[in-house]
């Protein structure tokens, strides 16, 4: 009988940066909002804020989702090829310490060898990889990819909040982009915890948490200073 398994690993990169881009759209762009919404500033003030906020954000998310996972890449290509001079200068030791993972892991020293031995003939880089140095293809660092659903995803957050600008009255704007965008959050986080598969509520929760501290506090720093000018 087949057995079937469904494994949310290799959406590890993506995902990740998809939720964060996601997240920090709202939350950041809402804040915004929310914040210069308080210190009673007119409709066209809030939108020119909001929409600056949406260019500068996607495109920090996009530029430090590349820097920083270009940087794993970097790292992963620099110990890929320490990995590989080191089989080509001593097979013997390779061998051996790959074997002595295997140990580790429980297997005894036979079948150990045994499967060194059949790893390293069919290849030998890649068991080392994976095996010694933790590197799949399947977490592998994609920084063209991160940056993409970054930026995409921030854009795709940020513009929520931001049309509620539009439709609703200046007045009501505090209340209603910070019920609002803990909706969103919320239903992210829901979005984010079944696509990883994890619990909902624990994602619900946490995000919605610190999408209300962060409108808690720009609301608090834009009524302090509307109120002193």
């Amino acid at each position: 009988m087949r057995h079937s398994e469904e494994h949310r690993t290799h959406r590890v990169g993506w995902l990740r940066a998809a939720v964060l881009g996601a997240n920090d759209g709202i939350v950041s762009t809402a804040s915004l909002i929310v914040g210069v919404a308080a210190a009673d500033s007119g409709r066209s003030g809030i939108l020119v804020a909001g929409v600056a906020g949406l260019v500068a954000g996607a495109m920090s998310m996009a530029a430090g989702e590349y820097v920083s996972v270009s940087s794993q890449a970097d790292t992963e290509r620099a110990d890929l090829e320490r990995e590989r001079r080191e089989l080509a200068a001593d097979p013997a030791h390779e061998h051996a310490e790959l074997a002595a993972i295997y140990v580790a892991r429980g297997l005894d020293a036979d079948l150990a060898k045994q499967v060194a031995t059949q790893l390293t003939a069919k290849d030998a880089l890649g068991a080392h990889a994976r095996d010694e140095l933790g590197i799949s293809d399947t977490l592998s660092a994609r920084p063209v990819q991160a940056a993409f659903a970054s930026a995409g995803t921030f854009a795709v957050g940020a513009a929520l909040p931001l049309l509620l600008v539009l439709v609703v009255p200046a007045n009501s704007l505090v209340w209603t982009v910070s019920g609002s965008s803990l909706f969103f959050l919320a239903l992210l986080g829901a979005l984010a915890a079944h696509a990883g598969g994890s619990p909902v509520w624990t994602s619900v929760a946490r995000v919605t948490f610190w999408g209300a501290l962060a409108m808690a506090l720009t609301a608090g720093v834009g009524a302090l200073f509307g109120a002193t000018v």
